[in-house]
């Protein structure tokens, strides 16, 4: 990985996006967003996350965030394993799921490829985080998050987009809190 993309600011407020294997459209039901807007919920009680602005789409996440306990790495590291973990487990009880045996599949495939993966490998390993080193920038980066639904064509609007904080921005914290960026002056 290169030295771009790691957490070199144990106390930065950092930009990152991951996505699930082979970029497959997990989040198409409301059960499985849920698991992710259940973790960052308990990710900012229980393990120190500042979450400022978020966007969950069917086949990856967007977070602005720091760790007020210094480890952005470790917390990104445990929310993902968590959410590998329970999205997997909700597949697979879902009678619903029409796609559960090619999605596991997939996941058994890809996780076989890897040797530290014991079963399933959920999402892609990099995360890509991007220190935001000015207002300018993380303004940016804020505005890139809240457009991507608009930009694939889901939503007009980013505040129709039910999983992102542009709705939090229009005053709407039906599903998730965020907390406010005073560094923004």
């Amino acid at each position: 990985m290169s030295r771009n993309y790691k957490f070199h600011n144990p106390a930065g407020v950092y930009f990152v996006s991951f996505a699930t294997i082979h970029w497959i459209d997990v989040f198409t039901r409301q059960i499985y967003f849920e698991v992710l807007a259940k973790s960052v919920d308990y990710c900012r009680r229980e393990k120190g996350m500042e979450l400022f602005a978020y966007c969950f789409l069917p086949s990856h996440v967007h977070l602005i965030f720091r760790s007020a306990d210094l480890h952005p790495s470790e917390l990104l590291r445990d929310f993902k394993k968590h959410t590998a973990k329970e999205v997997t487990k909700a597949i697979k009880e879902n009678p619903q799921e029409s796609r559960k045996e090619w999605i596991l599949e997939l996941f058994k495939k890809a996780g076989e490829e890897k040797g530290n993966i014991t079963k399933y490998q959920f999402w892609q390993h990099h995360n890509k985080p991007i220190e935001l080193w000015s207002t300018t920038v993380i303004k940016q980066k804020v505005d890139y998050i809240h457009k991507n639904p608009v930009e694939i064509g889901f939503v007009v609007r980013p505040e129709d987009w039910k999983y992102s904080s542009a709705r939090n921005f229009s005053g709407d914290t039906s599903i998730l809190s965020i907390d406010e960026m005073g560094f923004l002056g």
